[in-house]
């Protein structure tokens, strides 16, 4: 894959103060021209369905994607195009909207540990559990509907609780064969709100705007701050966040695929070799099928 860039350039660093307005949502492209791109992502995803077939056949490790974002950084765009082919009985994707009065009787990460993908398979979260420290903690009168007790929600350190909630999971994740990777879609305000306007000329991309998004648009910093927070306490060794440039959607396709086949590279997958009673079966089977063609 001949990505000019190492992936660890767009990582958080664990432990390291995250400064979003130092983060460019636009870098120079690792692509040339159209062409070139197309060729590129064609060969990045060539490469992520073969590693994904091995994965499946080796059957012990899976991989969640967690992609975060403000409104139209083309997360789903991103999705699309980077898993368009892979399996899709490898592949899961799940969209985490407003929860059901069922889940609110639960805690934050109930509904969210049964959607997690089984091993040998790549689950994909488009928004995830991070919403409840980014949305909810911009709007913290969502927390009303939680009914959470006086003294949980009280409590003095209530959002780094949260924040250590969420690296538990994840590192229980890891321990259990789950390679969590996490990308932040770093967009600019004034290409938000260039697509905004994209949305109302084309037709068949009305319904993707709505007053709400506008409503979000008018509380950017709130929303730019607390996602600096997030990153800042919840990039791990375990579970990286990577700060996608998001203004340029071709690129940020190639980045983030190419994050992913890295990552996937450096895991022990092979497929299962058989035992020599599997190969003493399968000669079995070799010379039944040859005596059948021969009575043919």
């Amino acid at each position: 894959m001949n990505i000019p860039l190492d992936p660890q350039t767009l990582a958080v660093t664990p432990g390291a103060p995250l400064s979003l307005s130092k983060r460019k949502t636009k870098i120079r492209s690792v692509y040339s021209s159209k062409k070139h791109y197309k060729g590129l992502l064609e060969e990045h995803v060539s490469e992520l369905s073969d590693l994904q077939r091995v994965m499946y056949a080796h059957g012990k490790y899976a991989l969640l994607l967690i992609f975060q974002g403000m409104d139209a950084a083309g997360k789903d765009g991103a999705i699309r195009h980077v898993f368009s082919g892979v399996n899709p009985q490898g592949c899961q994707v799940f969209s985490f909207k407003q929860p059901s009065s069922e889940e609110l009787d639960h805690d934050f990460l109930w509904r969210v540990h049964k959607r997690t993908p089984e091993r040998g398979r790549i689950g994909i979260f488009n928004r995830s559990y991070y919403e409840e420290v980014l949305i909810v903690k911009a709007e913290p009168k969502i927390l009303d509907a939680q009914r959470l007790p006086d003294e949980c929600r009280d409590r003095p350190n209530f959002w780094e609780e949260r924040y250590a909630d969420i690296n538990h999971f994840e590192d229980y994740l890891r321990r259990n064969g789950t390679v969590t990777l996490k990308f932040f879609l770093h967009l600019s305000y004034e290409e938000q709100r260039a697509r905004f306007l994209s949305r109302i000329d084309d037709t068949d991309k009305n319904w993707k705007l709505t007053k709400a998004d506008i409503e979000s648009r008018s509380s950017w910093k709130t929303f730019q701050r607390v996602y600096e927070e997030c990153l800042t306490h919840t990039s791990t060794t375990a579970a990286p966040w990577f700060v996608i440039p998001a203004d340029d959607k071709r690129n940020a396709r190639l980045l983030i695929s190419h994050v992913i086949v890295e990552n996937l590279r450096k895991l022990p997958l092979a497929y299962p070799e058989a035992t020599k009673a599997h190969q003493a079966e399968l000669q079995a089977i070799r010379h039944q099928l040859e005596k059948a063609k021969a009575k043919d």
